[in-house]
């Protein structure tokens, strides 16, 4: 009885999890990829890759953004700490009305309360990946 109850019970907890729970998720950003405007009225073309987004409970948003020449993230009010990393390209990022530029390897993490935009510079696309908590 007790074997018997132990596999039911372990079967009940496989199906729970297999139900409400992926062990994994692969992405391949060619599958994602979306044509957009610079976000928050950043203007010009960019391409989004919103990694993870139909995840069950995924607290956190992971993207990627190609930002092509003369494109932009508009200046924002952030709620929620973000981290933006340079992954190539160059830019100018605008945090709370003070400008500098922005390379590949920099990190920036904005804090709640803070305002920021970032705008590609320079001949070649700024790739990023974005990531913040879900809100």
């Amino acid at each position: 009885m007790k074997i018997l109850l132990g596999l039911l019970l372990s079967l009940s907890t496989s199906i729970a999890f297999s139900q409400t729970t992926q062990p994994y998720i692969l992405e391949h950003e060619n599958d994602i990829a979306k044509v957009e405007p610079g976000t928050h009225n950043g203007g010009g073309s960019t391409v989004g890759y919103s990694f993870f987004s139909k995840a069950d409970g995924l607290k956190m948003v992971f993207r990627k953004r190609v930002l092509h020449p003369g494109s932009a993230i508009g200046y924002h009010l952030q709620n929620e700490d973000e981290i933006y990393y340079i992954i190539s390209g160059a830019g100018e990022m605008q945090m709370n009305g003070k400008n500098f530029p922005v390379k590949a390897g920099d990190a920036i993490l904005t804090r709640p309360g803070s305002s920021h935009g970032l705008k590609q510079t320079g001949k070649d696309d700024l790739v990023i990946i974005i990531n913040y908590e879900n809100p």
